[in-house]
């Protein structure tokens, strides 16, 4: 006779572990073993000595003769040869639960459920301006969907006609077989091929849909944009999308948000940024000029010496907030223009301006000769 191997060692537990331990262990070493997932040639007699441990072990009393006997507590016709022995598999209550933890809640061919189902949501991309974006804005889209068929409002079957019970299904929608394994009575439950899950007949389909039960229309609808929404921004518009089925409720329509850059301006968040130019003149002696917002043209103050790159606030002139009052600002940065070319007279008038600078230029790179000792 060949000797077993310790319930506890097989599932890779102590003889302290509590239920829950055990039962954790069981499940991953099952999934891992199961002979639909595992095809190793020892898989299956993995698995069926897996499920003889757990079926003690998560038995109390079983656990209690185990743990006092060991294995000869169930010998002369109390040991196990297979799944029906221990409840099915290892313990679960029925054949679902071992379906679900292998086939995340399928089966693998376990049919669709009836009932209501929920239209399918839909996406829409709306191109924007940049000021609309900024402001907001109403605009008028259209959307093509499927909705409840007017004609027989969804049951599929010509108005006036019969709709009867699937003869196949009985109205269930599902149909069952039943395979003997080594482990036990497989029930494999797929949708009904007669009737596709609906668990009904329709006699005569309706003309205007073709039995569908839904039918593709174009719909003009009217979307609110909010001020200070940006890229990617979703709206969500419920009950937007697509008619459900078997009476339930319609999908959502989600409306993206694509915006368009705008010539001058760029986008930081709820600030506006701005490159202005100015000529040597402007940048040195300062100067008052007349510089574009999103609202219109301000006057700003720019002062004497001003350098390349230099930034200017204009507050409260950026994007309306989102979410919440106030509104960002308008950030101005300073881009020195250096002419390329220059008539005879401004030429002159530079040399004369170079030679007023002379000094400060032979002082530079005197300092310069002196960092390098020459």
């Amino acid at each position: 006779m060949v000797s077993k191997r310790d319930y506890y060692e097989v599932l890779g537990v102590n003889k302290e572990a509590g239920d829950q331990e055990i039962k954790k262990a069981y499940r991953q070493l099952a999934r891992k073993y199961h002979p639909d997932v595992n095809k190793s040639p020892d898989a299956e007699a993995q698995f069926k000595q897996i499920n003889e441990a757990y079926a003690v072990l998560s038995d109390p009393q079983k656990r209690a003769q185990y743990d006092q006997l060991g294995h000869a507590a169930f010998e002369n016709g109390g040991g196990f040869s297979g799944a029906e022995g221990f409840g099915g598999f290892g313990g679960f209550d029925d054949l679902g639960s071992i379906f679900d933890m292998f086939f995340g809640g399928g089966g693998g061919a376990r049919a669709q459920r009836r009932g209501p189902t929920k239209g399918a949501d839909l996406r829409y991309n709306l191109e924007l301006d940049f000021l609309e974006a900024c402001f907001g804005a109403k605009k008028r889209i259209n959307v093509s969907r499927r909705e409840v068929c007017p004609h027989c409002h969804g049951n599929q079957a010509e108005p006036g006609t019969k709709i009867k019970t699937c003869p196949q299904c009985n109205g269930t929608g599902q149909v069952q077989s039943v395979k003997n394994t080594p482990f036990g009575r497989m029930v494999n439950v797929v949708t009904c091929p007669r009737c596709s899950g609906e668990g009904k007949i329709v006699e005569q389909p309706c003309s205007h849909c073709h039995g569908r039960g839904r039918v593709q229309k174009a719909r003009e609808l009217e979307v609110n944009i909010p001020a200070g929404v940006d890229q990617g921004f979703q709206i969500r518009i419920s009950g937007g999308g697509e008619a459900g089925s078997r009476g339930g409720s319609p999908g959502d329509l989600y409306v993206v948000i694509n915006v368009r850059p705008h010539r001058f301006f760029k986008r930081r968040d709820d600030d506006i940024l701005l490159e202005i130019p100015l000529n040597l003149v402007q940048a040195s002696l300062g100067a008052e000029l007349e510089v574009p917002t999103i609202d219109g043209q301000v006057k700003v103050t720019i002062p004497p010496g001003t350098q390349p790159g230099a930034t200017f606030r204009v507050k409260g002139s950026g994007v309306p907030h989102l979410h919440g009052s106030g509104r960002g600002d308008q950030y101005l940065t300073v881009k020195v223009e250096i002419p390329k070319r220059l008539s005879a007279k401004q030429k002159e008038l530079f040399q004369q301006l170079d030679e007023t600078f002379e000094d400060t230029g032979k002082s530079f790179f005197d300092k310069i000769k002196g960092a390098f000792g020459k």
